[in-house]
This record gives structure tokens, C-alpha cells and sequence, in this order.
């Protein structure tokens, strides 16, 4: 979710090339569902922008309808479980892995119970000024969003890595504050923090490569 239209198509052309990019860089088979983050969050960005145009009547609104139930179904159906599984395939301390599973799970229940009510419920949607505002009949959505934010996060902070574990507490401190800026009305920015996140989630799959080399070196050596 970003602030406009313009800003969802340049932040997903950006955070989706980075994505690509990364992708293409995998030394590994466990880093590949990282790797793939950042293509969701890329599409999920350019998959709002018809929901704007409809919003805006540029295009018709049955595929502003039809963008805004994809768009919500990757937010709620997919990033719940999809992040802390990517996590967990990074993690090398099968305790740990052990934990991470747990979250998973909890990811997959968050996940079902947020899809459940938009498959079974009609979506409405209306500019709010600076962003776009979904509205949708949530059985608990409170706790549920709070739930999501524990599996999210959460598997961040238990990682045995230390990088990953700073980013984890960032991550919970920048999505708190981004919650209460669009509860407020002010703005949204979830488009920069995915953008953000995706050049981190490059970087630190990069720092593992070079891990990687280096000790593939002095085992040669």
C-alpha cells in the first residue's frame, strides 16, 4: 500500500527488479523462498495500482475488484506464512527451525482466517487521501493482527543470525509506526518499507555468499 498510484507503480517496478535480481544470485536452494520476497512485494505494489484507477475511475470497476481481492489475498493469504517460512529455510539451528515451525503454523491459521472472510464477503474500497482504505468484515481482526505481526517478526528474532535478528526488532518498531500513520489518516508507506526490506533481504543474501566463498577458500587452502 503506498500513497498513490504513481508511487505503487515506482516502487514495484524497483522492488520487483530487485527481487528478480536476487533471485538470479542464489547460491543456494534454501535461500531461494528469500530471495522470492521481494517479487511478492514488488507485484503486490503494481497489483494495487489498477485499484487506485478504478477508485479513481480511470479503468472499470470490476478490475479495480478484481485487483483489490488479489491484492488483499497476498496480503492476507500469502505474507503471513510466506515470511517466516523464509526465515525458517535460512536458519541453520534445528532448534530454532524447531520454533520457527511453530510460527509458520501460526503464519498458515492467521492466513486462513483473514482469506476466509474476503472469499466469503464483498470488499469495499475508498481513497482516504493519502492511501487507499480496504474495508472488509474481520472476525478478530485485532488479534489477528497482532498474531501476524508475532509470526512475521517473530521469526526474525529468533534467528541465530544477529543481522537478522536486528532487522527483526526494526522490522516490529517500523511496522508499529506505519500502523498508527494509517490509522491516523495521515499517510502510507508500506511501499517504502518494502522497498527497504527487499535491498536487505539482497544485501544480506549477498553477505551470505560471501560467507560462503570465504570459507570455501580457507577449506582449499
Amino acid at each position: 500500500m503506498c500513497f498513490s498510484p504513481e508511487a505503487d507503480i515506482v516502487a514495484g517496478v524497483i522492488v520487483t527488479a530487485i527481487g528478480f535480481d536476487t533471485i538470479r544470485h542464489v547460491g543456494h536452494d534454501r535461500e531461494s523462498a528469500m530471495a522470492a520476497l521481494p517479487v511478492i512485494f514488488g507485484l503486490h505494489q503494481l497489483i494495487e495500482v489498477p485499484v487506485w484507477w478504478a477508485v479513481e475511475s480511470r479503468v472499470p470497476m470490476a478490475l479495480g475488484r478484481g485487483a483489490a481481492w488479489l491484492y488483499l489475498a497476498i496480503a492476507f493469504g500469502l505474507i503471513p506464512w510466506a515470511v517466516p517460512y523464509a526465515v525458517r529455510r535460512l536458519e541453520v539451528d534445528q532448534r530454532r527451525r524447531t520454533l520457527m515451525a511453530a510460527l509458520v503454523a501460526l503464519g498458515v491459521i492467521v492466513a486462513v482466517s483473514l482469506t476466509i472472510p474476503i472469499l466469503s464477503a464483498s470488499i469495499s474500497v475508498v481513497n482516504a487521501g493519502n492511501y487507499l482504505e480496504y474495508s472488509a468484515s474481520l472476525f478478530l481482526g485485532g488479534a489477528l493482527s497482532v498474531l501476524y505481526v508475532a509470526a512475521t517478526c517473530g521469526s526474525m528474532i529468533l534467528s541465530s543470525d544477529r543481522v537478522v535478528v536486528v532487522y527483526g526488532w526494526m522490522n516490529l518498531v517500523t511496522v508499529s509506526v506505519l500502523a498508527v500513520l494509517l490509522r491516523s489518516g495521515v499517510i502510507s508507506l508500506w511501499c517504502v518499507w518494502a522497498a527497504v526490506t527487499s535491498i536487505a533481504i539482497a544485501v544480506h543474501l549477498h553477505r551470505l555468499h560471501r560467507q560462503h566463498e570465504g570459507r570455501v577458500v580457507l577449506a582449499g587452502a
